[in-house]
């Protein structure tokens, strides 16, 4: 029996450390910066790996066309973010040894 809640006690310490592990990689990932730019260049998004936007550039000849330049935003921010995504999904999955744990990201 003794060794059993040995055994228990090992496990919740793990979890202890999971838990620790996985806010440090949250705040780590909220640090990190993904950028990515449409075709031409001409936008340029950055996202947190938080998935949060913090900036967003677009070249002044980038304005000339409206709807163009709404396509570059749409596409540059979607890749920003999927690149985040990515990362953070990686080093999540470092972390957790391959377990996908749901709720995390």
């Amino acid at each position: 029996m003794f060794s059993n809640l040995g055994e228990m006690a090992k496990l919740v310490q793990k979890a202890k450390e999971m838990k620790n592990n996985v806010a440090r990689l949250k705040e780590e990932l909220a640090n990190s910066e993904y950028s990515a730019a449409a075709p031409g260049g001409q936008v340029v998004a950055v996202a947190t790996g938080d998935f949060r936007l913090k900036r967003i550039t677009v070249l002044p000849a980038a304005t000339a066309d409206q709807e163009l330049l709404e396509e570059q935003i749409l596409t540059a921010v979607n890749n920003a973010l999927d690149a985040a995504k990515k990362a953070a999904q990686s080093k999540m999955s470092e972390l957790t040894g391959g377990l996908n744990l749901p709720g995390l990201f």
